[in-house]
Formats: structure tokens, C-alpha cells, sequence
């Protein structure tokens, strides 16, 4: 191959990441668009969903209104836009993989979504009433009157919930990196301890200063870590059946010449 053409090959690749970008930006804003429209009704349903009924929303500045609604579009647009920007990634490296290889990895997408969506549920429907409850009566304890303001509010969920999204995304980022060989699951059951003692304080950066919502925390995610294992388990067994047939085939070509 000529220095030309491997420049060609250069900027068919620059070329082909700018499509792709073109793609999710177009998708992004058409998102945002429709962002507009949920993000209101999203935010009223969140006030008075069973965790907040009982508090009064209160704005100490004039732009927390604003600001909220915006994050909430901004939020709404990623969560819509993701598929869309995992099977951009995966058209993009998909022609140096093998045809199986497409077809497998083509499949983390709904899963990985799905786990995200997993992981918002989990954190919102049983973490994050127990948090509030747990928050709302230290302070009647104490004897303190709460004024809640609705910036600190939907940060404080935004900090327990969004988490949660990408953690559930343990077991699929150790499949993809077991398809690359980049890990075993022999190495992930050496490190389990190292793997648990990280969960363990990534747990107590999310959670309140008490052990039953870390636990309620930190067990779902040794679970995620027991199950990458396992998936990570499979992966390898069809990575190496296809080393087998690889070299399988090499052999036959090289008998038939």
C-alpha cells in the first residue's frame, strides 16, 4: 500500500467518525426538542411522587426553576439519545471485528440500556425513599426544621440516582472487555477482593452515614460483580472456541496449499 493511499485510508476514517458525530448531534437536538415537552411534566411528577408529597419545594434563587428544568431536558436528551450513541460507537469499530463478533457486541446495546434503566429504577423506587426517610427523621430528632429547596432537591436525586445507571453496566463493560481479552475472569475472581473493597467505598461516597442504606448499596453490587464474573466466564469460553477455529482454519489453508 502506497503512502496515498494509506492517507486515503486516513481520511476515509476522519470522514466516517464526522458522519457518525453528525448523526448523534442530529439526534441530540431532536431529543432536546422533545425534552422540552417531558421535561415539565417529569419534574411534577417527581414532586409529588410519594417521597416528596409531604415537602414543600421552595427556590432561593429565580433561576433554580430554570435551572432544574433545563438539567432535566439535558438529562432527558441523554437517556433518549444513548441507543443512538452506542450503535454509532458500534458502527464506527464494527468493520475491523469478525462477523460474529459484530453480531454479539450489536447486542450489548438494548442490554446495556436496559441495565442503565435497571439501575435508575433500583436506586429511585428502593434506595432512594429509604434515604429520604432516613434524612427526614434525623432531622426530626434533632429537632430541625428542614426548608427544602428544589435545586438541592433533584441534585440530591440526580447524586443517588444516575450512579446507579452506570454501575448496572458492570456486568456488559466485563463481557466487552473479556471479548477483547483485555480481562479474564480468572483475573476478576483474584481481584474479587480488590474489585469488593472499591465497590465498598464507591458505596459510601452515594449513600447516607448509616449501614443499612450502605448495605443496600454495596450487596446489589457484589451481586453485579459475582454475575460480570460469570458473564465473563461465558465470553471467554467463546473467545476461545473461536481461537480454536481460527487456528483450525489457518491449519486446513495452510494443508491445502
Amino acid at each position: 500500500m502506497s503512502q496515498s493511499q494509506k492517507d486515503m485510508t486516513l481520511y476515509e476514517h476522519i470522514g466516517e467518525l464526522q458522519k457518525r458525530l453528525m448523526i448523534v448531534v442530529v439526534f441530540f437536538l431532536l431529543a432536546v426538542i422533545a425534552g422540552f415537552f417531558l421535561a415539565g411534566p417529569l419534574i411534577t411528577y417527581l414532586q409529588h411522587a410519594d417521597e416528596a408529597k409531604d415537602m414543600t419545594m421552595n427556590a432561593f434563587r429565580v433561576t433554580d426553576p430554570l435551572k432544574i428544568y433545563m438539567e432535566m431536558i439535558i438529562f432527558v436528551a441523554v437517556l433518549i439519545t444513548s441507543p443512538v450513541i452506542l450503535y454509532q460507537v458500534w458502527s464506527f469499530v464494527s468493520p475491523g471485528l469478525y462477523e460474529r463478533e459484530r453480531k454479539v457486541t450489536l447486542s450489548y446495546i438494548p442490554v446495556s440500556v436496559l441495565l442503565f434503566l435497571a439501575g435508575l429504577s433500583f436506586s429511585y423506587f428502593i434506595l432512594f425513599p429509604y434515604v429520604v426517610k432516613f434524612m427526614m427523621g434525623l432531622s426530626e430528632n434533632l429537632e430541625i426544621q428542614q426548608v427544602i429547596g428544589i435545586n438541592e432537591y433533584f441534585h440530591f436525586l440526580f447524586q443517588i440516582t444516575i450512579p446507579f445507571g452506570f454501575l448496572f453496566q458492570l456486568p456488559v463493560a466485563m463481557l466487552f472487555l473479556t471479548r477483547l481479552g483485555i480481562i479474564t475472569p480468572m483475573v476478576m475472581a483474584q481481584a474479587r477482593k480488590v474489585a469488593y473493597f472499591v465497590l465498598f467505598i464507591i458505596a459510601a461516597f452515594i449513600t447516607p452515614p448509616d449501614i443499612i442504606s450502605h448495605l443496600m448499596v454495596t450487596v446489589p453490587l457484589f451481586i453485579l460483580y459475582e454475575i460480570s464474573i460469570w458473564i465473563s466466564k461465558i465470553g471467554y469460553k467463546k473467545v476461545l472456541e473461536a481461537e480454536q477455529k481460527l487456528e483450525i482454519e489457518q491449519y486446513e489453508d495452510i494443508n491445502k496449499d
